[in-house]
């Protein structure tokens, strides 16, 4: 059996969730949400994603506070409408495939809030033209034409801290299995992280051990609020000299462990524009295996993994545990069936699509191994 086709129990307080493939979705904003709430392009999108053939979708950044979103159109789950709507669009969505486990991405964008869509520039936007005003670590805005956000205060912190709380209880309501902290690519967590945006001269800036605080203080709520599976998306390295850094990464993921971290979901990037990444196939897979030997957690690998005998090495070279596709998933929606082929797997399908298989092709489907607690 490929090490791409073996199950993976992920461990909880709650007891373990049963990953029938070490295929997962990556979360991906869809920009489609209205006041934040779930719509018809989410259950379109997410029933596509439940019948893919990965083991477990991650849905989208969802924000903690309306003020916290990328963009206008950015999904949320910061009071009852939007538990509401979230929670029916998912059930629907769970209703049109086979059982899998649903993770949900909680962030809170920071300084980048407050964003136009992407295919609008995806530039700060001004109160006139729908924008709000964004908070961060620092007063330092993004890029330098931007207006620069407003330093949060401590309370403010509290504030967010306990938003990041009842968004889990909310989500823990209707029905998520795992929850994903977006401490990553820019955003508010990953802002304390980097001494790019995070100039403080208090208790949560400076030093490495001030600036882990406030992410690790965030965490520490959540898992005590939430008993099921709990992992974090990190940016491993911000890719600028004197940034954030592979090396402060691995000492973070150890104590995100001792705190009772279940999963760390390895990407890179986004704080700075003066980054200087080189992507190609697999990019980002060293820091998945830096971390990973430095924590001994479950590990995420993401990045331009584009074929199942490239996500099957990384496996077996002990680089990850998961593989996160995104993109690929979009191009081919059944991009876990192709693999399940290439790798003599076996995928959950619903019985539907059985007969759509090209003649004298292997068959790739299988009953469910678990999944869902």
């Amino acid at each position: 059996m490929s090490l791409l086709f073996s199950p993976l129990t992920l461990p909880s307080p709650r007891g373990g969730l049963i990953l029938a493939n070490r295929i997962v979705v990556a979360p991906m904003c869809q920009y489609a949400a209205q006041s934040g709430e779930a719509g018809d392009w989410h259950l379109m999108h997410w029933g596509n994603l439940l019948n893919s053939g990965a083991a477990m979708v991650t849905l989208e950044a969802t924000a903690v506070l309306p003020e916290g979103r990328i963009t206008p159109g950015c999904l949320g789950l910061w009071d009852e409408r939007t538990e509401a709507a979230l929670g029916a669009v998912l059930e629907r969505a769970r209703q049109l495939a086979p059982p899998v486990p649903v993770c949900l991405q909680l962030a809170h964008a920071g300084r980048k809030a407050s964003s136009a869509l992407p295919w609008d520039g995806a530039q700060l936007l001004s109160p006139a033209r729908g924008g709000w005003e964004t908070f961060a670590p620092s007063a330092l805005a993004q890029l330098p034409a931007e207006t620069p956000p407003t330093e949060l205060s401590l309370a403010h912190m509290s504030t967010i801290c306990d938003a990041f709380v009842a968004a889990v209880q909310r989500a823990d309501r209707i029905g998520v299995d795992a929850i994903e902290i977006h401490n990553a690519h820019g955003y508010l967590l990953h802002q304390f992280l980097s001494p790019i945006a995070n100039q403080r001269s208090d208790a949560y800036g400076g030093s490495f051990e001030n600036r882990i605080r406030f992410p690790l203080e965030v965490f520490a709520a959540v898992r005590q609020a939430f008993a099921g599976v709990l992992g974090l998306r990190i940016s491993a390295s911000d890719w600028v000299e004197g940034g954030w850094d592979v090396a402060q990464s691995g000492e973070f993921a150890k104590r995100l462990k001792a705190l009772g971290c279940d999963f760390i979901h390895v990407s890179s990037g986004g704080v700075s524009p003066l980054q200087k990444l080189a992507p190609g196939p697999g990019y980002q897979v060293p820091f998945a295996r830096a971390i990973r030997a430095a924590s001994g957690m479950v590990t995420t690998a993401v990045g331009l993994i584009t074929e199942p005998q490239q996500a099957e090495a990384i496996l077996q070279a002990g680089d990850a545990d998961l593989i996160a596709v995104a993109r690929a998933l979009l191009y081919q929606p059944r991009w876990p069936w192709q693999a399940a082929a290439a790798l003599a797997g076996e995928v959950a399908a619903n019985p539907r699509y059985w007969r759509c298989l090209p003649h004298g092709a292997q068959a790739v489907f299988g009953k469910v191994a678990g999944g869902m607690r």
